[in-house]
């Protein structure tokens, strides 16, 4: 398995329609670090040494904490986003990856790859309370807007799994397309997107009825999938490209051409622009989403993955 890696880098450059006030906490897998870089000035305002090939990364909610997978390392480590500093590191074992918080806080959520598993962390005891049977390669989390389902992207069983956070049972596992990847909820907490990368779609999932309800075609080998003003926008590492489709219509819409091999992907705050992480180019591309076309571009760390909510409000 190639460890995910998590780079979003940055920003917001100077373009109209202002700056966005927001960070990205990028894992740089390959530099064993995590760069915490201004949006709005596109800058890198510190660069924290992590260990174990980080991949998965997480910002809280409250925007206090950032939480960071390293698979060789069998841990998660947690850092003060405020004092750019460690707070510190908690043992989970196997293979994490991917990882989510809880709406609240309360909760973190990790995928191990190697265990078919989801390890739960009481946040404020920092230790593992629980353990989630799911599919297979369990690879993106996601958590609804209401805190009560987590959904898990079960790479080798080629479905999601559908799990009650107050029970923390697994309830339902929904078929979707080949290998799927990332998966991305709505702001509604009505549809979840999963990028396939065996099958070069993304599957559109009704949360309500618990299953699949249409397939969008993007470019090759789709990594994870980012939302925002109607639209999804997926990153296509064999392509070196972002295909865009409506959510409405589930059409395509456009192909943007971005750096090379682009893995993570998140959308501002504001919705006015995306953010791409380009593992091969360790580049950041932004791209303004209301014109649909790339306006800047940041230079990262080595091996930029950004594989996670990694945007922090500071403001």
């Amino acid at each position: 398995m190639r460890i995910l890696v998590l780079a979003a880098l940055a920003a917001s450059l100077a373009c109209p329609g202002g700056a966005s006030a927001e960070e990205a906490f990028v894992t740089n897998q390959l530099s064993d670090d995590l760069m915490v870089v201004d949006l709005a000035t596109s800058r890198s305002v510190a660069t924290i040494p992590i260990g174990g090939k980080p991949a998965g990364v997480a910002v809280s909610p409250d925007g206090r904490f950032a939480y960071v997978t390293s698979p060789d390392a069998k841990a998660v480590t947690v850092v003060d986003a405020a004092t750019r500093q460690v707070a510190g590191s908690i043992e989970v074992g196997g293979g994490p990856l991917g990882i989510a918080v809880s709406p609240d806080g309360k909760t973190v959520y990790v995928a191990d790859w190697y265990a078919a598993a989801v390890r739960v962390i009481d946040a404020a005891s920092r230790s593992v309370t629980a353990s989630i049977a799911v599919g297979a390669s369990p690879s993106g989390l996601a958590v609804t807007p209401d805190g009560k389902l987590l959904l898990s992207a079960d790479r080798d069983d080629d479905s999601v799994s559908v799990v009650d956070t107050t029970t923390r049972q697994r309830k339902a596992s929904i078929k979707v397309g080949t290998r799927p990847f990332g998966v991305t909820i709505d702001a509604d907490g009505r549809r979840a997107y999963t990028a396939n990368v065996g099958s070069d779609d993304v599957s559109v999932i009704d949360l309500a009825e618990g299953r699949e309800i249409g397939r969008v075609p993007v470019g090759i080998r789709p990594y994870a999938v980012a939302l925002a003003q109607g639209r999804g926008f997926v990153t296509d590492q064999y392509g070196g490209t972002v295909s865009v489709f409506d959510v409405a219509s589930l059409k395509p819409v456009k192909r943007i051409n971005v750096g090379d091999y682009p893995e993570g992907i998140n959308a501002t705050a504001d919705g006015k622009r995306i953010i791409v992480a380009c593992w091969e180019s360790n580049t950041l591309h932004i791209i303004d989403v209301a014109e649909l076309k790339v306006i800047g571009e940041v230079k990262t760390g080595d091996g930029p993955r950004a594989f996670g909510a990694f945007l922090r409000r500071t403001e």
